[in-house]
């Protein structure tokens, strides 16, 4: 479990969706403090899925060969392959983003208030990988201490590009606000190979791994 869930919150901080409205957020008039409403906010998403499973499972997990073992394993591999099709797909689509006429992006964007920000840290979040993480949940066992330090580890890595830019921030502004939006320049040409490259990996390694537990 411990694996998978570093894993999964590895490929979520460095899914490059978030990160790029991110760096609008603390770009924008009161920057830091709309970064924090949005990191917290997307930290509570994390909990709250984290506690809807632990809640529905009881901390204890379910037998691999039980009805409720195997559906969460068929859960598992059937989010695999939802991330290999949309990495392949994502994929075919490079050409024809390619080929249309580039528009100009926004540099500088306010999103309103702290409010909007967290609001936005919400349906940013890669869903398909926090589903994912989810299901890898399923096998936590809460009556082991190590159970709750691989859920904060999964927490903390998930937020750790995000807590990162906010530090940066927080204590050197300027610098931070110039090399942040450099980064989310370079980051707009490349975001399609980051995320295709993610999608197809982490889907790879939950199909695989589904596949083998299933028939082993």
């Amino acid at each position: 479990m411990v694996l998978d869930l570093m894993l999964i919150a590895l490929a979520i901080a460095l899914y490059p969706l978030p990160m790029m409205a991110f760096i609008l957020v603390v770009s924008s008039p009161r920057g830091v403090w709309k970064g924090l409403a949005f990191i917290l906010a997307w930290l509570a998403n994390l909990v709250v899925v984290i506690a809807i499973v632990l809640a529905l499972t009881g901390g204890q997990p379910p037998s691999p060969r039980s009805p409720p073992g195997v559906a969460a394993l068929a859960l598992k591999l059937a989010i695999g392959v939802g991330l290999v099709v949309y990495g392949v797909r994502r994929y075919r689509r490079r050409k024809e983003k390619a080929a249309r006429a580039a528009a100009p992006k926004p540099s500088h964007v306010d999103v309103g208030s702290v409010w909007a920000a967290a609001g936005l840290a919400v349906l940013i979040q890669p869903w398909g990988m926090v589903a994912a993480g989810a299901t890898t949940v399923i096998e936590a066992d809460t009556s082991h201490a190590t159970t709750f330090i691989a859920l904060f580890g999964f927490c903390l890595l998930a937020s750790s590009s995000l807590l990162a830019a906010e530090l940066y921030m927080v204590f050197a502004p300027e610098a931070a606000q110039a090399r942040l939006l450099r980064m989310r320049a370079w980051m707009e040409g490349h975001k399609d190979e980051a995320i295709v490259f993610l999608c197809l990996l982490l889907g790879l390694w939950l199909t695989a791994q589904s596949i083998y537990e299933l028939t082993s």
